[in-house]
């Protein structure tokens, strides 16, 4: 990678301190952000590409617009380091995503400039028009632009919000539109089609750039233009627009890699009172070979040498959770034409690109969707099929009325997958996905199951493959234990029925999922201290094996129950409610999350933090004696 010297990003404390600098200077800032931002990922992982992609986008809107007075929403949160730096944590930005360091995403209660929370996609509309009518119920005049792309625009939210602002022309909003081609993997749908069709229009584009040409140093231009108004853009295009259509005045496209001219486009726009946006094309990664040519993979990358591009690997044996199911996935995809996958824009991240090549015609990637993933899945499932769903557990709260609705209340046999399941570390509030269990377990027909570890997923898929039920497998990030599971028969698992990992006599512990094997750590450590600890793996959270929980609240008067999730509405309530239903009290101790949102750190951080590592279960036993 091309050294450069640091010139002016010292200098840059603030917008403010933004704005002191040249038009012609901002170029060169703009490279010494993304110089930055490399090497503080390089040594500490983030999301790499779509920042480096945005970095203009970020410069120019501070430079024009005057934060924090005036909001800027950034939609699919880490598109904004470029962001970061610029407002007052360019320092903070090595410890980007650390236990008590600054988020990854923007957070209202972190700073000033960060207008709106975003850690999932499609939002920024919606909030940026939230704030230009409490600007208008307050006698306020601050402005709103809201920064959406990187794959967002396919979500229904999107569109909901430019129904809702384009339908009054006084609402004094600017979409800026980060038109990629790409959410984590390349992006996919009609939308994105259409997006590349509007980009692609010689004509229109040719007009387009002679116009904001003139438009940059013409204010007398701009105002014939407005009284032109959409016939000629009408003409060139031969339909309406689609965002005009929406009530929006269309601008674009625009080189979102071009500061310079980024500037003076905002500088037009911003005096236009209306809803408007602005179409920008950028490359993901933009400004770094490695990430540019392997834009999956450097979305983030994790650890790698700066200047070679060579991505440092964690040294490991185990697969990964997510291999586990793509590959299983597709195995049983061989043997059932029933299976089919469905995503939402993220087949690389859950594995499913694994049966994409051996199958592509039955996998649906649905682009940034969770809602409509499930209830595209209820339409297969209704048809006969057996859809695997496979989205992010944090994602899939963004489709709950659809799981109720579309699959339980109906009973179909949609086997949804739940990645990331739990605590995942590094990203923080808005991706631990620690509420699963407890939204998931309170619907009816639901089945509800996490395994403790490689060989329980791959026959847990096999069972809900045959269970003819909604099905819900919720399963962990990164990677597993160790346990061989390839090319093993499958069993059928029954449901609702648990199993015993460990005999004892004196504490017992029933855990579900990845925390079994702390329990079971936790068990031999306290053997050490001449306590005899019994561990039991529950498999499914819903139904719970209530044979097998009655049976040992008789046997021991010390239980704790350990899951990776939240407390409040999770097994652990529901186990103590078992036994209090069936006249057995015992002295119980739940091991969890407590009623709070957990921040970012390193897993093995959290973990600790919540009490529910190995050295968290051995306290609780050796309390319990």
């Amino acid at each position: 990678m091309t050294q450069i010297e640091y010139k002016y990003l010292y200098q840059v404390n603030s917008p403010a301190d933004l704005r002191k600098l040249s038009i012609d200077q901002l170029p060169h800032y703009c490279e010494e952000v993304r110089r930055y931002i490399i090497e503080q990922c390089a040594k500490n992982p983030g999301h790499l590409a779509s920042s480096l992609g945005a970095v203009e986008i970020a410069v120019a809107v501070h430079y024009v617009y005057d934060t924090p007075t005036d909001k800027l929403v950034w939609d699919v949160g880490h598109q904004a380091y470029a962001h970061k730096i610029i407002t007052a944590r360019r320092d903070a930005f090595c410890n980007n995503r650390k236990l008590n360091g600054i988020s990854g995403f923007p957070r209202m209660a972190e700073s000033e400039y960060d207008a709106f929370g975003a850690g999932h996609a499609s939002v920024s509309i919606s909030a940026a028009l939230g704030m230009v009518q409490a600007a208008r119920l307050r006698g306020e005049s601050f402005k709103s632009i809201a920064v959406i792309g990187d794959g967002s625009m396919t979500g229904g939210l999107a569109f909901e919000g430019l129904n809702n602002a384009g339908a009054d022309k006084n609402n004094d909003l600017l979409v800026i539109l980060n038109d990629n081609n790409m959410a984590i993997d390349r992006a996919t749908g009609a939308l994105n089609n259409y997006l590349l069709r509007m980009s692609t229009s010689r004509s229109y584009n040719r007009f387009k750039q002679g116009l904001w040409s003139l438009l940059s140093y013409t204010p007398p231009v701009l105002r014939l233009c407005r009284k032109m108004g959409n016939a000629i853009k009408h003409g060139l295009m031969q339909n309406s627009n689609l965002f005009e259509s929406f009530g929006f005045r269309y601008f674009g496209r625009v080189d979102g890699h071009d500061v310079k001219h980024l500037v003076r486009t905002l500088t037009a726009l911003k005096d236009i009172r209306s809803p408007k946006l602005l179409h920008v094309i950028t490359t993901k990664g933009h400004g770094y070979r490695p990430a540019e040519q392997n834009l999956p993979v450097w979305h983030a990358p994790g650890k790698f040498n700066p200047d070679t591009g060579e991505r440092i690997k964690q040294a490991t044996d185990r697969d990964r959770y997510q291999d586990v199911f793509g590959h299983t996935l597709l195995e049983l995809a061989k043997s059932d034409n029933r299976v089919v996958g469905v995503t939402p824009a993220m087949p690389t991240g859950c594995s499913m690109n694994i049966m994409m090549a051996a199958m592509p015609e039955r996998c649906f990637d649905v682009g940034i969707a969770e809602a409509h993933a499930v209830t595209f899945s209820a339409g297969l499932a209704s048809a006969g099929q057996v859809p695997f769903c496979n989205i992010y557990s944090t994602f899939m709260q963004r489709a709950y009325d659809n799981i109720i609705h579309d699959v339980a209340l109906q009973n179909l046999p949609v086997v949804l997958c739940l990645d990331r399941g739990g605590i995942v570390g590094e990203d923080g509030a808005t991706h631990h996905g620690v509420f699963d269990l407890a939204y998931l377990c309170c619907i009816p027909n639901m089945v509800v199951a996490a395994p403790s570890d490689e060989l329980e997923l791959r026959n847990l898929l096999y069972t809900a493959l045959h269970s003819a039920t909604p099905f819900a497998i919720r399963y962990p990030r990164g990677s597993g234990m160790g346990v061989e599971w390839r090319d093993k028969e499958f069993e059928n698992l029954p449901i609702g029925k648990g199993r015993v990992l460990r005999e004892g006599n004196d504490v017992a512990i029933l855990a579900l999922g990845k925390p079994c094997a702390s329990a079971l750590e936790a068990a031999v450590a306290a053997e050490q201290e001449g306590v005899s600890v019994a561990v039991y793996d529950l498999r499914y959270a819903k139904p719970l094996d209530s044979e097998l929980i009655i049976e040992v609240g008789k046997q021991f008067d010390r239980i704790i129950t350990v899951e990776d999730g939240v407390l409040r509405g999770g097994v652990g309530e529901a186990i103590i409610k078992l036994l209090s239903d069936n006249n057995i009290h015992k002295s119980i101790k739940n091991l969890g999350i407590a009623d709070t949102f957990i921040e970012q750190g390193t897993p093995a951080e959290l973990y600790s933090l919540c009490g529910y590592d190995a050295e968290g279960i051995l306290r609780a036993i050796i309390e319990k004696i």
